[in-house]
């Protein structure tokens, strides 16, 4: 009997982890394996297989298979494949602006802002512009918010003001003075042609010139809004997928604290 064939030895696998050089993982350390799925507007056959597997190797993927692939309609073919992938990232270079703030739970929220503020903050949140959408306020804003976390409504220490969508931004900076409010939110959903681009940078300019800008805390999210994105804006935050209530209300609270601290010093 073979000894290699039963061998319970364990194989000598590269286990080194090198922060400089990071690829994919997918069974052991470096071997660079990735999954990809796409459709190609060829009909089903050897040919369609073999188109497959030249664009990955085009993509510089090592040992392409398509592991299966069925025809969609005629002639469109789609395809789920496997590759090495030999490119690696300096992981340990990658700096992300981001939302500089300790995300906090509801209640640990209302507690910073009763100790250190004293009072209920005023957030006003809207889509404006031509943006119908209110999926992206409404997960902000509601008392029921989102995926298990709740919106700003239900907190003790937030007077939470929903406008809605389809907002002129002259009504949204309006109602936000007439709140006196301590942050104005804006949620784009629409993107087409960077309408979203458009409509923001229009709402800083509008505040700006009624020299409002240092009056309230001015914070956007959307799909595509970035924090580089927001701040290259001029707003001070921006909230991009993923975010939820509490990664707003945390900010918040911590910037409002911030802001009078710093008049205090001066």
């Amino acid at each position: 009997m073979s000894e290699g064939l039963y061998s319970t030895e364990k194989k000598d696998y590269d286990q080194t982890l090198d922060l400089t050089k990071v690829k994919p993982y997918g069974d052991t350390m470096n071997d660079g394996k990735v999954q990809l799925s796409f459709t190609l507007p060829v009909p089903e056959g050897e040919e369609a297989i073999e188109a497959a597997k030249q664009l990955l190797r085009k993509m510089g993927l090592e040992n392409p298979q398509v592991v299966y692939y069925h025809e969609l309609t005629k002639g469109f073919t789609f395809f789920n494949c496997y590759g090495s992938c030999q490119h690696t990232v300096d992981y340990s270079s990658i700096y992300v602006p981001k939302v500089e703030s300790t995300k906090w739970s509801m209640d640990e929220t209302d507690q910073f802002i009763r100790e250190h503020i004293g009072r209920p903050l005023v957030v006003v949140g809207a889509s404006t512009g031509t943006d119908a959408h209110t999926v992206g306020i409404d997960a902000i804003m509601n008392m029921k918010g989102f995926a298990g976390r709740y919106g700003l409504e239900r907190y003790e220490m937030i007077e939470a003001y929903n406008l809605g969508s389809q907002v002129p931004n002259d009504e949204f900076i309006a109602k936000g003075l007439e709140l006196n409010a301590d942050a104005l939110l804006v949620s784009q959903t629409v993107t087409q042609k960077d309408i979203h681009i458009k409509n923001l940078t229009e709402l800083i300019e509008m505040v700006e010139a009624e020299g409002l800008r240092d009056k309230m805390i001015i914070a956007c999210g959307g799909p595509r809004i970035s924090y580089e994105l927001a701040k290259e804006l001029g707003y001070d935050a921006g909230f991009g997928a993923n975010t939820y209530a509490d990664d707003v209300a945390s900010f918040i609270a911590q910037e409002v604290d911030r802001r009078l601290n710093a008049r205090t010093e001066d």
